[in-house]
Formats: C-alpha cells, sequence, structure tokens
C-alpha cells in the first residue's frame, strides 16, 4: 500500500476512533451525573470501565499529532483536494456538535421511559395486593397504636413482602398525632421492638419523614379525601403512594423500589 493511502486509512481509523470515545464518554458522564438509568446491568457495568477512556484520550492526542504530522508529509507531495477536506471538516464538525445534544435527548427518553415502566409495575403490585390481601389490608385501615395493631401490621407486611423476590418494599402510612401535634407515621416489617412487657414505643419513632411535598401530599389524601396516586422517580428510586379508604377510614400503602440499572 501507497504511503499517501496509508496516511489516510490512519487518519480515518483514528478520527473514528477518537470519535467514538467523545461518545462513550459524554454517555457515561450523562449517566453518571443525572442519574439515568437506561442500560441493563452488563452494558452499565461495561460503561464503568470507560474510566480508562480518559488514557485513551491521551493516546488518541498523541496518534491525532502524529497523524497531522504524516499528513503534512503526505501534502507536500499532493496538494490535491484541500478545499474538499476543508469543507468536508467543517461539515463533519457541525454533525459532532449537534449529535450529542440529540444522544442526550435520547438519554433522557429512555430514563423516563424506564420511570414510566416502573410506575406501571408498582400500580399493578399495588392493586395485587389490595386483591389477593384484601382481609390484611382492611386490618391496616382500622388503625390505633396499640400492641395487637402494631403486632399484626408488622407479621403481615412481611408475609405480603415475602411473596415474591422483585416485590417492592411497603409501608403503611396514616395519620395521627404526637402530643397533639398532628403528623404522619409509617409502619413497615423492620420493627423488631418486643411488647412483652405491655411498654408501647413512643409515637415519635415512627413518624414519617417526609418533604414538604409528600407532606402536601398527605394532607390532601387524609384530610381533604383525595384519593390520588403519587409517583417519583429520582436517582433510581422510585415511590408510589396508594390511597386506600375503607368507610370513612383512610391509610396510605407507600411502595418503594431502588433500581441501580436500567432495565427496559
Amino acid at each position: 500500500m501507497k504511503p499517501k493511502n496509508l496516511v489516510k486509512l490512519s487518519n480515518i481509523i483514528g478520527t473514528v476512533a477518537i470519535i467514538l470515545l467523545l461518545y462513550w464518554v459524554f454517555i457515561f458522564s450523562a449517566i453518571e451525573i443525572f442519574g439515568l438509568r437506561i442500560f441493563r446491568e452488563n452494558l452499565t457495568q461495561t460503561f464503568y470501565m470507560s474510566i480508562l477512556g480518559v488514557l485513551a484520550l491521551m493516546v488518541g492526542a498523541l496518534i491525532i499529532n502524529i497523524m497531522f504530522n504524516l499528513t503534512r508529509i503526505a501534502e507536500k507531495h499532493n496538494q490535491d483536494g484541500q478545499t474538499v477536506i476543508k469543507w468536508t471538516n467543517k461539515i463533519g464538525g457541525w454533525l459532532l456538535v449537534l449529535s450529542f445534544p440529540i444522544i442526550g435527548g435520547l438519554l433522557y427518553y429512555g430514563d423516563y421511559y424506564t420511570a414510566k415502566k416502573k410506575q406501571e409495575a408498582l400500580v399493578q403490585s399495588a392493586a395485587s395486593v389490595i386483591e389477593i390481601h384484601k382481609e390484611k389490608i382492611g386490618s391496616f385501615v382500622n388503625y390505633s397504636f396499640d400492641e395487637a395493631w402494631i403486632i399484626d401490621t408488622e407479621e403481615a407486611l412481611d408475609i405480603i413482602g415475602k411473596t415474591d423476590d422483585n416485590f417492592p418494599h411497603i409501608n403503611v402510612i396514616v395519620q395521627d398525632s404526637v402530643k397533639n401535634l398532628p403528623t404522619y407515621l409509617r409502619f413497615d416489617d423492620y420493627y423488631n421492638g418486643k411488647l412483652e412487657d405491655d411498654i408501647l414505643p413512643e409515637k415519635k419513632n415512627f413518624i414519617l419523614p417526609s418533604t414538604l411535598e409528600e407532606r402536601t401530599y398527605l394532607s390532601m389524601v387524609f384530610d381533604e379525601g383525595i384519593l390520588d396516586e403519587r409517583y417519583t422517580a429520582h436517582d433510581g428510586r422510585y415511590e408510589l403512594f396508594y390511597p386506600y379508604q375503607e368507610g370513612d377510614k383512610i391509610i396510605v400503602l407507600h411502595f418503594s423500589a431502588y433500581q441501580r440499572y436500567g432495565k427496559y
């Protein structure tokens, strides 16, 4: 192969390699910085290895330097096609710049799609819990802060949670007051307190840590009777607040799941 053809081939290979590496680093950075959940586990783990891309960029810079020197040597023997190359480089540069927001948009859409599919899964889980464990859910509604209710709720949630390996974590949220201050209490299957001595734990230990938006939503549910679901997704954590009413009594089933990788 002629030296001129070798220079052209090395330019093509080097340019394509550098562009692909830029895309690789851009995608990896967007996923890590914004906590996007797009790719399945194996592909995500492959992206984690792209830290080596920093070293590859350094090697790429050296290769580009060598290629430009080879190109200058080649151009001394042949000045043809310089105008075409300049125009081609300008168009290619614009295409490269414009492709990054397109890729970014696709990544965000993939994360949004994963969140929507997770929402559907959580809503189906909530409906399934109510249908299969209707009697237990009914006992949750008859809330009273006493030994029997706390133990029965803990055991019921433990049984429900063990029904399916992929089942999300579930809590029961009720409205109550602590020292005459209205608040919301959360009960789950992790309570390890012993009530054999008939001494109840303090209510403050069950207070639900919440944001202003969550408290506003819970107020609408318990005080105004608005039984709309509330779903949030952030950085791989998915939460669903699912109100349930029997007569004039209301509880909120809180489903949560964490997903390190994308799935859909």
